[in-house]
């Protein structure tokens, strides 16, 4: 792989369908971000639509490894890469929740050494409901992924990024409106636990690393209404590193559109930059 400046750059962006980004220039927007791995979720398309979509653009040319969603224009993630990756994988050890358009990880050969990068799609699920059912059977899955990648670069130094939209908030300081959502999918305690967890030690939140102590930065606004415009958010977008690469992050950038017309997506991308 050739890193931009020597470094590693990854963006990881929720395109709310790939094929809609590209008609408001979401594509054309990561083109330009001199990224070196590039992580999409909802990207609601097949392969095929994906490849087109990407064949008309300066990502042409770009290694692809998707996973789409058994149902047409549902979820579906990819990690875009400048080159070919070592290995490419999309499976739980839980088969009940593979296959779903929702996990895709790449093995990369980096200016940093080899490292792991993973795109990720947590449901956004329905308090009380079976929805909320499939999101906990899908937490629990990557939550046993996490901790093997974390025992790995533990023991290897096989670095490891997960990327992309967790659809939980972690703390009051991650969601405007916290007190309204406390009985809400996305900021219930019981996912809360997860982040919990995974923060506590094995991995490390950029985001808020090098966001400061909050209210904020935000990664998506409704599109309804003035949420945007009021910057009534959430942070459900992470980057989360295991402790050796975050010590190498040097910056953290939300790519917030500067007004209403000119989002691409009802999520801003996040980028990090590694050196």
């Amino acid at each position: 792989m050739a890193p931009t400046g020597g470094g590693l750059r990854v963006v990881s962006a929720n395109v709310n369908g790939i094929r809609a980004a590209q008609r408001r220039g979401g594509v054309e927007w990561m083109a330009k971000a001199k990224a070196d791995a590039i992580c999409l979720q909802e990207v609601r398309a097949t392969r095929e639509q994906l490849d087109q979509v990407l064949a008309d653009s300066a990502l042409a040319g770009w290694f692809v490894a998707h996973c789409a969603a058994p149902e047409k224009g549902r979820a579906g993630v990819a990690v875009l890469t400048r080159e070919e990756p070592m290995a490419v994988r999309h499976r739980f050890r839980q088969t009940s929740i593979n296959d779903q358009g929702r996990w895709v990880e790449v093995d990369l050969d980096s200016a940093l050494g080899p490292v792991t990068i993973a795109s990720v799609y947590v449901h956004s699920g329905e308090a009380g409901t079976p929805k909320q059912d499939a999101k906990y059977a899908f937490l629990a899955g990557m939550d046993a992924r996490m901790r093997a990648l974390a025992r790995r670069a533990n023991s290897t130094g096989v670095q490891a990024l997960v990327c992309g939209d967790f659809n939980i908030a972690h703390h009051e300081v991650d969601i405007k409106n916290w007190k309204g959502n406390v009985k809400s999918a996305g900021f219930l305690p019981e996912e809360r636990a997860y982040l919990d967890r995974w923060f506590a030690r094995s991995w490390r939140d950029l985001g808020r690393d090098f966001g400061g102590e909050g209210p904020g930065p935000y990664t998506w606004w409704s599109w309804r209404g003035q949420a945007f415009d009021n910057d009534a958010g959430w942070r459900i977008d992470y980057h989360a590193a295991t402790p050796a690469l975050a010590d190498r992050a040097q910056k953290v950038r939300i790519g917030r559109a500067a007004t209403y017309d000119q989002r691409w997506s009802d999520h801003a991308p996040v980028l990090v930059d590694f050196a």
